[in-house]
């Protein structure tokens, strides 16, 4: 798994910069310690060219898959839940480089947008041109960057979770007990399970049994990473009374069995 910092870090100073951008690259689930909640001076954005990023602004979930673009206004604060494989891009920049005309110069709602087949590659392609002439100081080139990314972005072409969806991800997140199950998520959302089941899955293309093995296998890598807890006890811990399972779960998501995971994590302490 690769080490990973934040791609903003709370405690740095960001008011002189006009624009920044990282590059983005993870392997496996980075559990949402590892990345703080923070509110940047800057409007951010988080482009993903593979894999997936669930990003949370102002308690409210947002699930960027590729192609996707999630801008972030200025001030408003944000952490990310998950990284899954994504690779992209992230960074922030001032809303005095925008002219007053331009309506993105004063978000004030996070924007989430999809940029599908050739558009999404183009983006790719004009992001990774930025950060190149980000890291050469070629003021010039980000400048006008910049200024094409942004012709792309259709204000009020959004990516709308249904509010349901909203409310499921964000307690299967914030949950740090024994992950619930889809009767009790459904009721919390206050819809039935079927129709909660055929929202998550259109909205995230992922199930919400899916969901939750992705809560569990990121907390049972914390237990395995930080405690010496017997493998049938951590199991329990992440609602799977049954070890066999969860080793089964847990090599299937990681390539590897747990106690595999806690000797390699052993070892990089």
């Amino acid at each position: 798994m690769h080490q990973i910092k934040a791609h903003w870090n709370p405690d740095a100073d960001f008011s002189a910069l006009r624009f920044f951008i990282r590059r983005m690259d993870t392997s496996g689930y980075i559990r949402s310690p590892e990345v703080p909640e923070s509110k940047l001076p800057l409007i951010g954005f988080i482009y993903v060219t593979s894999g997936e990023v669930l990003a949370d602004v102002e308690n409210t979930p947002f699930l960027c898959q590729p192609g996707h673009l999630l801008l972030i206004p200025a001030q408003q604060s944000f952490s990310v839940r998950y990284y899954r494989d994504a690779v992209g891009y992230a960074g922030g920049f001032a809303p005095a480089v925008l002219p007053d005309s331009k309506p993105l110069r004063f978000l004030t709602a996070p924007l989430h947008q999809a940029f599908w087949f050739d558009e999404g590659a183009f983006l790719g392609e004009l992001f990774n041109m930025l950060a190149l002439s980000f890291e050469k100081h070629d003021d010039v080139f980000v400048g006008k960057g910049l200024d094409l990314l942004l012709s792309r972005i259709k204000p009020g072409d959004f990516q709308l979770i249904h509010p349901a969806v909203s409310t499921f991800l964000e307690a299967v997140f914030s949950d740090d007990g024994v992950p619930g199950n889809i009767a009790s998520y459904a009721a919390e959302a206050g819809v039935s399970e079927n129709y909660l089941s055929r929202l998550v899955k259109k909205s995230t293309g992922r199930s919400v049994g899916s969901w939750i093995d992705i809560v569990r296998i990121s907390r049972a890598k914390r237990l395995l990473s930080s405690t010496g807890q017997p493998i049938i006890d951590i199991a329990a811990a992440v609602g799977l009374e049954d070890q066999s399972y969860f080793s089964r779960l847990f090599r299937q998501e990681t390539g590897m069995t747990p106690s595999a995971f806690r000797k390699m994590m052993q070892g990089k302490s």
